[in-house]
């Protein structure tokens, strides 16, 4: 952990507290709007100090994390988690959407190859509301 800098660049930050694999992909995630910093939204150069609040959004999940430290060095992940400090509401939400992501189950499956004739006929007829069953050659 290097606190001796009074600012580090937003992406760096975001990189080394191990949210992205890589800063290409933290410069992104913050060039998208995934990322705000105090309620607005940053960009990749923005520097950061101790004390200032991120809302990041990474794929399904939403973190809320108060900056702790200031690192430009990707370390271990002991020494990544002490760089912030994530919100108890954020952790309550987080862990809420995670238990209904595991209730609601995956995505539907989807067939193997391409539908044959036949196939894509009782495709057409369910998507014009003739059918109502998935066809008995659709995987369950």
């Amino acid at each position: 952990m290097e606190s001796q800098t009074f600012s580090v660049r937003l992406d760096i930050w975001l990189w080394a507290a191990r949210f992205f694999k890589t800063r290409q992909l933290a410069k992104q995630a913050v060039d998208s709007g995934k990322v705000a910093l105090n309620g607005a939204a940053g960009k990749p150069a923005k520097l950061i100090r101790e004390g200032d609040t991120l809302r990041i959004t990474r794929a399904l999940e939403h973190f809320e994390v108060r900056v702790l430290a200031l690192s430009e060095k990707r370390g271990p992940a002991a020494v990544a988690q002490s760089l912030y400090r994530e919100s108890e509401a954020s952790i309550a939400a987080r862990e809420a959407a995670r238990e209904q992501r595991r209730l609601t189950g995956g995505p539907a499956p989807h067939p193997e190859g391409r539908p044959d004739k036949r196939a894509r006929r009782e495709l057409q007829r369910i998507n014009k509301g003739e059918g109502d069953a998935l066809p008995p050659w659709f995987p369950k």
